[in-house]
């Protein structure tokens, strides 16, 4: 039966790019994987299949092989093209482990801390993880910026051993359980596990004479000051990298980031919402029902006049433009929004309350709400009656 065309099979166009046929492969390695098809006879052959696929495409000269000849590029009368006859094809089986370990350390490699390094003298050296650092500022900090000191204690390379790890910088030695390379394999049917080495955890060498400062990890613990920059305009979960000032590699490795994580605390006269700010102002019954001018604070430390409408309801609210909090990407202001909160008085004088039953019988007209509303009760209470 005549083989599929390799493109097909990995479900890509046939100008399909080197990322585009990986994410091809990788979407029909998890499709057809024997383990997920138990009750599909198939699925094993398939899988092969879309595995020999890869193998060729995935190679700069077999694929250009492959586009110009086809499938007889590899069937040992073709090798134009610069392609590589024999190769690990035979059978069409293709080299699994190989083009399934690829896929797999592109999927998992870089995770928590990413892919060893070789450093010098081909020694592997692991990267330092990243450190997360909580910083809290207030609103009036995030309005303007600043430049703030934190103290963060990390892994720092060893001053002892210059971060080898080994005593008077001596080079370590190959790790005879994985032969230098930091991983080890199991084979388990046609499946190949590939685990990190447990001897020197994926360094691929062993110190025979630890560091006595470090004790061959390469690196100590200290607290470290850093000055932060925070930019105008950030937010609660806003996160600000500093590449290389997480924590130390080992033995040389190169170090992680520092991500620090911004929380804006809450304020007592100001609520955040994006960019707009808002403020809630009591004024008394009788400047909401006169109108008039009041004076409202600013982020900025500023004042701001606003112009109450006579017979202002609690809940009016009015803007203040350009007033709120700078756009962290810069370019604009948000405004900031004076929202009205009528006070009932308290504590009246006798005269207080004589002048009020005076105004309340001379204000029958003047509360349109009410007015309203209680019709619409006695409307209700009448309909019930019927």
């Amino acid at each position: 039966m005549a083989k599929r065309d390799y493109y097909e099979t990995l479900g890509v166009s046939k100008g399909a790019s080197a990322d585009e046929i990986k994410k091809g492969y990788r979407t029909k390695a998890k499709e057809l994987h024997p383990d997920r098809n138990a009750d599909n006879p198939n699925a094993e052959a398939q899988f092969k299949e879309a595995n020999e696929a890869y193998e060729v495409l995935k190679d700069a000269d077999k694929k250009a092989a492959y586009d110009r000849y086809g499938h007889a590029a590899f069937e040992g009368g073709m090798g134009g093209g610069g392609g590589r006859q024999g190769g690990g094809f035979g059978g069409g089986q293709g080299d699994f482990s190989s083009a399934f370990s690829d896929v797999f350390d592109d999927l998992f490699g870089d995770f928590m801390g990413g892919r060893g390094q070789t450093g010098a003298g081909g020694r592997r050296a692991a990267r330092g993880s990243d450190l997360r650092y909580n910083l809290r500022v207030s609103l009036e900090e995030a309005f303007g910026g600043l430049q703030k000191s934190i103290n963060v204690p990390t892994s720092v390379p060893c001053g002892s051993c210059k971060g080898s790890g080994a005593e008077g910088g001596a080079e370590p030695t190959t790790c005879p359980t994985c032969s230098g390379m930091g991983k080890v394999r199991a084979q388990q049917g046609f499946f190949t596990v590939e685990r990190t080495c447990p001897t020197c955890s994926g360094l691929g060498q062993i110190i025979k004479n630890p560091c006595n400062t470090c004790r061959g990890a390469g690196r100590v613990e200290k607290d470290r000051t850093l000055s932060v920059n925070i930019p105008a305009g950030v937010e609660t979960g806003t996160r600000i990298r500093l590449a290389g000032e997480g924590e130390a590699g080992m033995r040389g490795g190169p170090s992680g980031d520092l991500y620090i994580f911004i929380e804006v605390q809450e304020h007592e006269l100001f609520e955040r919402d994006g960019a707009n700010l808002f403020c809630r102002v009591p004024v008394s019954m009788s400047s909401a029902a006169l109108g008039g001018s009041i004076e409202v604070p600013t982020i900025d430390g500023g004042r701001g006049r606003v112009q109450v409408p006579a017979g202002s309801q609690s809940g009016r609210q009015m803007r203040l433009r350009n007033k709120g909090m700078p756009h962290l990407r810069g370019g604009s202001t948000g405004d900031m929004i004076i929202e009205l909160a009528v006070e009932t008085p308290v504590n009246l004088t006798s005269r207080q309350k004589e002048i009020l039953r005076e105004f309340e019988d001379l204000s029958e007209e003047n509360n349109p709400e009410s007015s309203s509303f209680f019709s619409s009760v006695k409307s209700f209470w009448d309909s019930m009656k019927g």
